[in-house]
C-alpha cells in the first residue's frame, strides 16, 4: 500500500502521504554547545544516541560523521516518514509507534529479496529495530524520484524479469508472516497454488469479514468458491514467483533517470498472475502487458483469472476500510460461481 503503509496517493517528492501526523523529532548534539566541558558534552551526546537507535546507526554503520538534517515526508494511517540527511548521503526512515518490529522485518525481506533479482530498483533496506519507547523502525536507501512513473513498457519489462529471476523451492508463501497494508497475511510455505490461495488468500480475508462485520453472506458464497477454484487451472503451469504483492499506483515510481522504482512490498512467492490483482488501480496500460509478456508468456485463461486475484484487494480493502468496497467483492464472487456452477 504505500511507503506509509496507506492506500492513498503519494507526492513525488515522498513515497508515503499524510500531513496530519506527529513526527519523530530527534535531538541533534552537534547544534548544542557544552558547557561544563567537553567531557560533559560527551557523556550527553553519547545517552542522546543511545536513546534513538535510528541516529546511532547512521552515525555508526550508516558511516555518517553527521546528520545535517531531518525532514518529514509525511506518513500514511500506519507509519510516519522522515528523510535523514548526512555528509554520508540520504537516508529513508519509517516508524511505528505502536507496532513492534515484525511488520518492517517482513518489509525488509522482501524488499531485499526483490533486490536481489537485480531486476527492478527497489529501495535496499538497512536497519529494522525497535524505538526504546514502543514501537518500531526501519532505515532504507533513500531514492530520489523523478517527475513521473516513468516507462509503462520498461516496468512491464522489469517486472516480468523480477518474477524469472525471483523463484522459490520452497513453494508457494515465504519465510515469513508479513502484511498487507496493516492486515496480516499469511504465508505459511505449501506445495499447491489453489490450496495456498484458497486459505491463506480469500479463506483468511473471508474470516476477517465475518468476524468484523458478521458477514455470514459473503463468507459462505465465498467458502463455496474457494471449494470450486481448480477449473481456472487448467492446463496452466503455476510456478512460484517472487512478487511484490501489492502492486498499485501509488507503489510504483521512477528515479531520477526516468528507471522504475516499486516500493512498499507485500511479497512472497506465487502465480505470477497474482501481480496484477490490485490493477483496478494501478493503471497498467497497454505497452506495460505486452512488454511484460514478451519476458513472461501469457498462459491460457489469464483473462478469466484476473478477477479472482482482484478478489483479494477488494476483500481486503473491505476490511480495512469499510463497506464500500463490499458490492465489488460480492460482485466477482458471484460471477464466478455462476461460470464456475458453483
Amino acid at each position: 500500500m504505500l511507503h506509509g503503509g496507506a492506500l492513498s496517493p503519494i507526492p513525488i517528492s515522498s513515497s508515503s502521504s499524510s500531513s496530519s501526523s506527529l513526527f519523530l523529532r530527534c535531538l541533534n548534539p552537534s547544534l548544542l554547545k557544552p558547557k561544563r566541558g567537553a567531557a560533559l558534552f560527551k557523556t550527553f551526546a553519547m545517552a542522546a544516541s543511545s536513546d534513538d537507535p535510528v541516529r546511532e546507526w547512521i552515525l555508526s554503520e550508516g558511516k555518517a560523521t553527521k546528520i545535517t538534517g531531518i525532514s518529514s515526508i509525511g506518513g500514511g494511517c500506519i507509519n510516519l516518514a522522515n528523510r535523514y540527511d548526512t555528509d554520508a548521503g540520504s537516508f529513508f526512515v519509517k516508524t511505528n509507534r505502536s507496532i513492534g518490529p515484525s511488520m518492517f522485518e517482513g518489509e525488509a525481506l522482501g524488499l531485499s529479496a526483490m533486490y536481489a533479482t537485480k531486476s527492478i530498483r527497489v529501495p535496499k533496506p538497512f536497519k529494522v529495530g525497535p524505538l526504546p519507547r514502543g514501537g518500531s523502525y526501519i532505515i532504507m536507501e533513500f531514492i530520489e524520484f523523478g517527475p513521473s512513473r516513468g516507462n509503462q513498457s520498461v516496468l512491464g519489462r522489469k517486472l516480468a524479469e523480477m518474477h524469472k529471476a525471483g523463484k522459490s523451492d520452497k513453494g508457494f508463501g515465504f519465510d515469513v508472516n508479513n502484511t498487507i497494508g496493516s492486515t496480516p497475511q499469511i504465508n505459511t510455505w505449501t506445495s499447491d497454488w489453489v490450496e495456498f490461495f484458497a486459505e491463506h488468500r480469500l479463506g483468511y480475508q473471508l474470516k476477517l469479514a465475518l468476524e468484523q462485520y458478521g458477514d455470514f453472506s459473503i463468507y459462505e458464497k465465498g467458502q463455496k468458491l474457494m471449494k470450486s477454484l481448480r477449473p481456472l487451472f487448467e492446463d496452466v503451469v503455476v510456478e512460484p514467483c517472487l512478487l511484490h504483492g501489492d502492486l498499485w499506483s501509488g507503489n510504483v515510481s521512477s528515479d531520477k533517470n526516468g528507471d522504475p522504482v516499486i516500493l512498499d512490498p507485500a511479497c512472497f512467492y506465487g502465480h505470477s498472475e497474482a501481480e496484477f490483482g490490485m490493477s483496478w488501480c494501478a493503471g497498467f496500460g497497454g505497452s506495460f502487458y505486452s512488454s511484460y509478456f514478451e519476458v513472461m508468456p501469457k498462459q491460457p485463461g489469464f483473462e478469466n483469472r484476473r478477477d479472482l486475484y482482484m478478489l483479494y484487494h477488494y476483500l481486503n480493502h473491505y476490511n480495512l476500510f469499510g463497506s464500500g468496497y463490499r458490492s465489488s467483492a460480492m460482485s466477482i464472487i458471484d460471477n464466478y460461481l455462476r461460470i464456475l456452477k458453483a
